[in-house]
């Protein structure tokens, strides 16, 4: 009954992400391309360009309106499904939350207002400002959400107090400006960017396609590609960041992304690949059916040298003492000492038994760090599904590759004035909005799935985190989420499909 709360629970809150996410990232690309398109007016004071600008701004309106509900959905399910890890950690994760509420509201609510609404009735200056101030506004109410979920993947910053069996925080700068959370904001806006340019290419290739507004869709696609090109690139060097600290902090983590069992000295980078589904840690069933890799990359990106030593799934769980890594059975064993010395502390301190109390507040002190791992009892749990995270992150890779390729094309025959008889790079770019958002799911589900079977890394597993609810409680406000998020998706794709077919006044 327990493993059935925690797998329906986190299948409701990975339906509300998911939704939540199709909505948010768009948000983020268009809003500051809608800012450069307003520039661009207020600059040059062609009307083309307020043309221009006052169409994706209509669309962004209607992304905009609906994403803010399944946002408030995600938030309260931290109460309602999860009170055990708010109860955990609340005074940490929730002040960045506290933080994105107050700055969206007075940054993006009160600024989008003059921005969708304001034309013609405040000067140009200020409705220019507006609608930068939206688009900062936005951004930064996502790099609160982000820094609490960097939080989560790399704990810094807090303390834990074993009179109330809460973390709390300690230094706030520690937990802003983490190489984990600066990665993780960075990595994923340029994915939002990467979005809104996808979407202005493929809406503007459409009109190229159907030979309707051509200076319009010129302007839009050549703009789009750029701005694509520019965050894609930024993509690439965000995500090698974000791959150095992941192998500094999350070890399995990136064992699981390269399918890697068992570690290696000058370890390759597998480009392609097929993984076994029936290896694991305990029997000799071959990692890959197939492979190509790039012989020591995977060192270099990891360790900044090609020859360093990069721990697979084996070492992590059954040790290497070569290398210092410390078995997991040993980890549960010292997890399970800190369990007990937390209990009899409190214990005793509530019978009065101070010097008692003592000598077990020291030794839970001592086995701290392992704490998260008393929870389990077979090393094996803490394995996260290898095969799931590995195709998540070698396909991301693929289409962001793909991305710049296409944005390149793009922006080429656009420079050349051919973009318009080029039918099938147009269809390629109609056809990639879908991809950017595929790209970006699968980018949480690299973040999510490899960081499992913990919560928060290496304090708190998934199964302790939930609410004292019954599965059936949970299967039904799962089905009553999936369809009205689907509701508001198919409201959402038909406005705006119906507005595209109205096109630019």
């Amino acid at each position: 009954m327990e493993e059935a709360l925690v797998d329906w629970s986190r299948a409701q809150f990975a339906l509300t992400a998911i939704y939540h996410w199709l909505f948010v990232p768009l948000t983020l690309g268009l809003s500051f391309l809608i800012a450069i398109m307003e520039t661009f007016y207020y600059k040059t004071g062609n009307e083309e360009w307020k043309k221009i600008t006052k169409f994706w701004m209509l669309l962004f309106g209607i992304n905009f309106a609906i994403g803010v509900a399944t946002g408030i959905i995600l938030e309260f399910e931290f109460g309602t499904n999860w009170s055990n890890y708010s109860w955990f950690v609340g005074d940490i994760f929730g002040a960045p939350l506290a933080v994105e509420g107050i700055m969206a509201f007075f940054l993006e609510s009160t600024f989008i207002a003059v921005m969708l609404f304001g034309w013609n009735k405040v000067s140009k200056k200020f409705h220019l400002v507006s609608t930068w101030l939206v688009a900062l506004g936005a951004n930064l109410s996502a790099l609160w959400i982000l820094v609490a979920n960097a939080w989560m993947q790399n704990p810094v910053g807090m303390r834990f107090n074993p009179d109330t069996a809460r973390n709390e925080m300690q230094n706030f700068w520690d937990v802003l400006l983490s190489p984990t959370a600066v990665d993780k904001f960075l990595h994923t806006i340029s994915s939002g960017f990467v979005i809104g340019s996808l979407f202005v290419v493929g809406i503007s290739s459409w009109y190229l396609l159907k030979k309707r507004h051509i200076q319009f869709a010129r302007k839009s696609i050549l703009l789009g590609a750029v701005f694509g090109l520019l965050s894609s690139f930024f993509i690439v060097l965000t995500g090698d960041s974000s791959g150095n600290d992941v192998a500094e902090t999350q070890p399995m983590k990136l064992a699981a992304m390269e399918g890697l069992y068992k570690g290696q000295e000058g370890a390759g980078l597998v480009a392609i690949g097929i993984v076994n589904n029936k290896k694991e840690v305990d029997n000799d069933e071959e990692s890959y059916h197939f492979k190509i890799e790039i012989p020591k990359m995977l060192s270099y990106l990891a360790e900044r040298d090609p020859d360093a030593f990069v721990a697979g799934v084996e070492d992590l769980v059954k040790g290497n003492k070569k290398y210092g890594i410390e078995p997991t059975k040993e980890k549960i064993r010292k997890g399970k000492i800190a369990i007990q010395a937390l209990k009899n502390y409190k214990e005793d301190k509530k019978a009065g038994n101070d010097e008692a109390a003592y000598t077990h507040l020291e030794k839970f002190e001592n086995y701290y760090d392992y704490m998260g791992y008393g929870y389990f009892n077979d090393p094996k749990e803490t394995v996260p599904n290898v095969p799931l995270t590995f195709y998540s992150f070698h396909l991301m890779v693929i289409l962001g590759f793909y991305f710049i390729l296409l944005f390149a094309l793009v922006l080429w025959f656009s420079w050349k004035d051919q973009i318009a008889e080029k039918r099938f790079i147009l269809k390629l770019g109609l056809w990639s909005i879908p991809l950017g958002y595929i790209a970006s799911q699968l980018g949480w589900i690299v973040a999510e799935v490899g960081r499992q079977p913990w919560t928060i890394q290496d304090i708190l597993p998934t199964k302790v985190s939930t609410s004292h609810l019954s599965v059936s409680n949970v299967q039904v406000t799962f089905w009553l989420f999936a369809a009205l998020f689907t509701i508001l998706l198919i409201a959402e794709i038909s406005i705006i499909v119906r507005q595209i077919k109205i096109g630019p006044k």
